[in-house]
């Protein structure tokens, strides 16, 4: 950012600016048109300048925008009960990001703790997890570099491997204050790490052995992007909190804390609050993503288009030098290499694709739940020669 820039220096920004949108492609403000494999990380679920939610907005900007949670927010009781009859829990409270929804499921873990005795509770978290960039979910996170300066972090966190059972046995049998088990189903940020099937299943029998809350972050990987509303759904178990946000609006800033048994009845009036979250805007938003998720079968497609796109990754690069895997489920993908990668983001954009590299080795891939098999394969003739080229050139380099 040049020197002269109004804006703090917090982002590595592309030298390309959106001026519009078009279903799964962006156009710049020079007319040149790209792909849009990201959705704002995960953000845009309906693409961009969706005929449903854009007449939905309209219309709701014309009556109204934010009143407040002092008063009854009909909207807001819609999308509740709607996430509730989607997830199998039984409440919720809307803030406006991820971040704020696992700061609030953090809250809600203390809180539960300090109600059974528990003085100093304690959250088992996850080696490469990433949950926000506040104070306390920042110290939820398990990423050195983004912790960085902001030391002291907040104590009560005690970190495992992910998918390491025995790990979160021997927390069950040395450390007494544990309270809740904090975890993404699908590592984002940490780089497309699911955690796996079995692993999810066993540890929800240990929180319920040890009474325990169990804390699932859907804020990347829910609302449909696996093939299901929320990629825990696929091993059969319920979580106990459940924060969600990203895309269940579209692009409208949003987030939700879902939640069941205890955990949803800790928070009593003057226990959390947000001004803006549940404003009438986001939750018109929410309702208008899934009902339009419903009636165009989004995650089915979401589960199709995304297990094409995988096989294809797959079958292109394998005996690459340099290729390790394709990781992910349905439209989340994350394309391993042996090396960091970055480069590729700018080789991309020039070709007219949208992407990100996390965990500095991992293609990041989270379209739109649009993205129909036409978009897959240009993604594909366009994405493969630009990662041999890079893996071939860096071999070269190296010789």
């Amino acid at each position: 950012m040049a020197a002269t820039s109004p804006l703090m220096n917090t982002y590595a920004r592309q030298p390309v600016a959106f001026s519009h949108g078009d279903g799964a492609w962006l156009i710049d403000t020079e007319g040149r048109r790209y792909l849009d494999c990201l959705a704002g990380i995960a953000v845009n679920t309906l693409g961009h300048n969706h005929p449903k939610l854009v007449a939905a907005l309209r219309e709701q900007v014309a009556s109204i925008i934010h009143s407040s949670n002092l008063f009854e927010i009909p909207l807001q009781t819609a999308l509740g009960a709607k996430l509730v009859e989607l997830s199998g829990m039984t409440n919720v409270f809307f803030c406006n990001s991820g971040l704020e929804a696992n700061e609030a499921a953090l809250k809600i873990a203390r809180k539960y703790g300090h109600e059974r005795g528990v003085a100093l509770p304690e959250v088992v978290v996850f080696d490469n997890a990433f949950h926000g960039r506040s104070i306390a979910t920042l110290s939820a996170t398990g990423n050195a570099k983004v912790q960085k300066g902001f030391e002291p972090l907040v104590e009560g966190f005690v970190r495992i491997p992910l998918n390491d059972i025995d790990a979160l046995r021997r927390v069950a049998g040395e450390r007494p204050n544990v309270v809740a088990v904090f975890l993404e189903a699908i590592q984002g940020e940490g780089g497309i790490q699911p955690a796996r099937l079995e692993f999810l299943r066993e540890a929800r029998k240990l929180c319920d052995e040890h009474g325990w809350l169990l804390m699932i972050d859907e804020v990347q990987c829910g609302t449909g992007r696996t093939g299901k509303w929320f990629a825990h759904q696929w091993t059969g178990i319920r979580p106990d909190v459940m924060p969600l946000a990203k895309g269940v609006a579209s692009g409208v800033p949003i987030g939700a804390v879902v939640a069941q048994g205890a955990a949803a009845e800790v928070f009593g009036p003057g226990n959390h609050g947000t001004t803006f979250g549940g404003n009438p805007l986001a939750m018109r938003a929410g309702l208008v993503t899934i009902a339009t998720m419903e009636e165009d079968g989004l995650l089915d497609n979401a589960a199709q288009v995304g297990g094409w796109l995988k096989e294809a990754f797959e079958r292109e690069l394998a005996g690459v030098p340099g290729f390790v895997e394709v990781r992910g489920q349905g439209l989340m993908l994350g394309i391993v290499l042996d090396r960091p990668c970055g480069d590729l983001v700018k080789s991309a954009l020039d070709a007219g694709l949208v992407i990100n590299v996390t965990a500095d080795s991992v293609i990041r891939l989270l379209p739109p739940l649009i993205f129909t098999m036409e978009h897959a394969q240009i993604l594909v003739e366009r994405l493969v020669p630009l990662v041999r080229g890079f893996l071939g050139g860096a071999q070269a380099r190296a010789g």
